[in-house]
């Protein structure tokens, strides 16, 4: 049977609404990077960047023709994962209670590193020191700074970059960060808070 770390990286890699859709598109039959990034109105670097989260977790098979990159569904792999979360599942209370001391292995791990980077990057007075430059730091560093917003509050973009100011002085970097990585989002020049389950996570990231 799978190891549970497995398993758990296997669902953080389906966790994404763009992963999902590749997923989907590719249960039709085999298809290009450029296809895809087409379909789903999206950089060819995004698309090999999802496919990489997907890969990883053996979901997709990639070749190579001429300067072409083919994926495609490794439905092998989809039944696998799909049998072992059955066997956990199914297991008794012993192996069950293994498995949620691992679950909270990982919790905490991802705490004391979230502590961590909020230390090296934030001032004691909650300053941001500056912007990290490794995607995960970054994430850990933006949630914080997006914990802070009112939730239901719509900010005027003037409003947005006093708030950022309080924190750091490149407004327009971090707004921009803040929309990327689904933390806000932004109509006629007004920005709202996303609900928390639209955040993008750092904690899939490797």
């Amino acid at each position: 049977m799978m190891q549970l770390d497995k398993i758990v990286n296997y669902h953080k890699a389906l966790a994404d609404p763009t992963r999902m859709r590749i997923l989907i598109l590719l249960s039709e039959g085999e298809l290009t990077g450029q296809t895809l990034a087409e379909k789903l109105c999206l950089s060819p670097a995004t698309i090999t960047h999802h496919a990489a989260k997907l890969r990883a977790v053996s979901l997709i098979h990639e070749r190579r023709d001429k300067n072409a990159i083919y994926f495609s569904l490794d439905r092998y792999f989809l039944k696998q994962y799909e049998s072992s979360l059955q066997s956990i599942l199914a297991q008794p209370s012993e192996s069950s209670t293994t498995a949620e001391k691992e679950l909270e292995t990982m919790e905490e791990k991802n705490e004391r590193l979230k502590q961590s980077v909020l230390r090296n990057f934030m001032t004691a007075d909650g300053k941001l020191k500056h912007i990290p430059a490794q995607l995960k730091k970054k994430r850990i560093v933006l949630e914080h700074l997006a914990e802070q917003l009112e939730d239901g509050r719509k900010y005027t973009e003037k409003e947005l970059n006093t708030f950022i100011q309080q924190y750091h002085a490149d407004f327009a970097t971090i707004r921009r960060e803040f929309i990327m990585h689904a933390y806000l989002y932004r109509e006629k020049e007004v920005y709202e808070r996303n609900p928390r389950e639209m955040w993008e996570r750092w904690e899939t990231l490797s």
